[in-house]
């Protein structure tokens, strides 16, 4: 085998690389110690991840309810009792989803952009932009309620001093989705804020100084230089803003306990419903399987996705 040998400057016997070391190997008291370790935490990952979910499944496969002692094994009657429900509550769940994803984006970003700006008095506002997100949800939700409720809510109250009708923003289908977006919107867009805010920092000042000099204006630096730079953050942020919406349950169910009628009967308070409130736990964890299935499909197509656009 050919030996590469390093040669020395000042013209000496030249010196043999040094041997590549060896990874340690670990013995069996180390490998011990390790997995030692680690067993309370895959323990309590076992009891409150993979345990709850493997009975929810096997629960789906049973008449099940709160107010009856047995139950029956039904097999996947659950499932064909749910189907209908659950399209019927995917379509609510998905517009939700949207608009309160879409919108928390563009407003996070546009903050960030106006933030990364030379603006007075910046890093205070950064704080206080901050206050929506840190809010507990059901906080941000009674809020909210009161804010839009139609006998001594804020809205109501504005409206009354300058001699205007009051609006029942939370007893029409269309307000009532609005409110939820909104409420919604207000408390997420902080956290896109700061990761997008993070992204510009990273960009170099070289590129927009170029950029200006060439003559570009405000938004074509945005759209040549500054867009791309964000677009894989801003991808990472909407698709898990987006999982996450699709689960929400403390906005709607404190505002509009999925009203007024089922125009805001998402898939999180429908299930909660069907448990709690019709008693039905074979069926309602039928529905969550259902629903868990649905999100493993989104989150691997954009795992799928982004591992092809690395790849370009």
């Amino acid at each position: 085998m050919t030996e590469i040998l390093q040669v020395r400057s000042d013209g000496a016997t030249p010196l043999r690389p040094p041997p590549p070391e060896e990874r340690p190997r670990l013995g069996v008291r180390d490998r011990t110690f390790g997995f030692m370790v680690a067993l309370p935490a895959l323990a309590l990952f076992l009891a409150v991840s993979i345990y709850p979910l493997l009975a929810s499944v096997g629960t789906s496969l049973f008449d099940q309810s709160l107010v009856r002692p047995d139950r029956t094994f039904v097999g996947l009657d659950n499932y064909g009792t749910v189907w209908p429900e659950f399209l019927e509550r995917l379509g609510t769940t998905l517009e939700f989803s949207a608009l309160a994803t879409v919108f928390p984006v563009l407003i996070g970003v546009s903050v960030a952009m106006l933030l990364n700006g030379k603006l007075r008095g910046r890093n205070t506002l950064r704080g206080l932009l901050m206050l929506p997100w840190l809010l507990p949800g059901v906080v941000v939700s009674f809020l909210w309620a009161w804010i839009f409720n139609d006998t001594y809510g804020v809205i109501n109250n504005i409206l009354g001093r300058f001699g205007l009708d009051g609006i029942s923003v939370l007893e029409s289908p269309a307000g009532a989705m609005a409110a939820v977006v909104i409420a919604k919107t207000w408390q997420s867009f902080p956290w896109i804020m700061v990761v997008a805010l993070a992204a510009l920092q990273t960009l170099p000042r070289e590129q927009l100084e170029a950029a200006a000099i060439d003559g570009a204006s405000r938004l074509q630096r945005f759209m040549h230089v500054s867009l791309p730079h964000l677009i894989g953050p801003i991808t990472l942020v909407t698709v898990l803003e987006f999982v996450y919406n699709f689960g929400t349950f403390d906005t709607i169910f404190v505002m509009t306990g999925g009203g007024p009628g089922d125009a805001t009967m998402t898939l999180a308070v429908d299930l909660y419903q069907l448990a709690f409130g019709s008693f039905e736990l074979g069926q309602a964890a039928a529905l969550g399987v259902l629903w868990l299935v649905l999100l493993l499909a989104v989150s691997g197509g954009y795992l799928v996705l982004n591992r092809k656009l690395e790849n370009r």
